[in-house]
């Protein structure tokens, strides 16, 4: 290879799994398993270049690999820095940096129910092995193309999540996940764009419709019957329809959009399912919409 020149690797994909410890890093490289990626656990940073030679080498036998990488400190960091720069300037591999994380609470009562100890803590309280792992890999989230917050999340809706997310890597669409959510229940922090829609009337003060959500097609409609209503889609979808393939054109492979109202519950909902309608009639994009607060603090009649 001439120095300059790029070794093809036929379109292949390198995904590096880390993040804080107990957020579901096992779960990912299963599911990644799942999807045919060779995994490899505990890979020391400085030996990510001999991977992708690997991958090279393979002559397409080895197309999507995952990486399990625990970084505890600034050298890790500066090695992994340094590799994915080599890759990037001698190879044609996409890499991915995907960083799961949790709230600090969700993780103690984690280590709590594993009976497992913190390794930054063996000896001490977890809460501060998390304090200080969460210090030391700041900058390492600040660079992942993907933050995957998995607090609210049981394992079988993470792998359904990490399948949805990387099931269209052969098809080379964008994949755009459309999300509602409560601001009472903290905006999520693995979303590129957050919409607030707490502006338009709201179903919860009519009697009839508070106990249904925005999929109800009374609560839908009621949402939707409004000037303001149809006028922010009209700004919105016009936005969005500008956007998306910017960040395509980038190499971005997907866009998170929160649409957020009080409790996650009726505009935020019936919204996000407009938008989805909306942005999946695209054949450029592969849309799915989720609703993380819907279902919660359901009255009982």
């Amino acid at each position: 290879m001439f120095e300059g020149e790029k070794s093809p690797a036929g379109g292949a994909t390198l995904i590096i799994i880390t993040g804080m410890s107990g957020a579901g890093k096992t779960i990912a490289v299963q599911s990644l398993e799942d999807l045919g990626f060779f995994c490899v656990d505990n890979l020391p940073p400085v030996l990510i270049p001999k991977f992708a030679e690997l991958i090279v080498q393979s002559n397409g036998k080895i197309g999507k690999v995952a990486l399990v990488i625990d970084l505890r400190g600034r050298e890790f960091f500066t090695a992994l820095s340094e590799s994915l720069n080599y890759i990037k300037d001698h190879f044609t591999i996409h890499c991915e940096i995907m960083f799961l994380d949790a709230q600090d609470s969700v993780l103690v009562q984690r280590y709590k129910e594993s009976r497992r100890r913190h390794p930054l803590a063996p000896e001490g309280m977890p809460l501060d092995g998390i304090r200080l792992e969460r210090k030391m890999l700041e900058e390492l989230k600040n660079s992942a193309t993907q933050v995957l917050d998995t607090s609210s999340m049981k394992p079988a809706q993470l792998k359904e999540k990490i399948i949805s997310r990387f099931s269209h890597l052969e098809s080379h669409m964008l994949s755009v996940n459309v999300t509602s959510f409560g601001f009472k229940y903290g905006i999520p922090i693995d979303a590129d764009l957050v919409f607030d829609v707490r502006f338009l009337p709201n179903p919860h003060y009519i009697d009839h419709l508070r106990p249904n959500t925005g999929q109800n097609s009374d609560v839908y409609e009621y949402v939707m019957k409004w000037p303001e209503t149809q006028a922010f889609l009209t700004k919105l979808l016009d936005m969005l329809h500008f956007l998306i393939p910017q960040y395509r054109k980038e190499g971005k492979s997907q866009v998170i959009i929160g649409i957020g109202c009080t409790g996650g519950k009726h505009r935020s909902v019936a919204i996000s399912e407009y938008l989805g309608k909306m942005l999946g009639a695209s054949e450029t994009e592969s849309v799915v919409v989720s609703h993380r607060d819907a279902d919660r603090d359901r009255e009982r009649h």
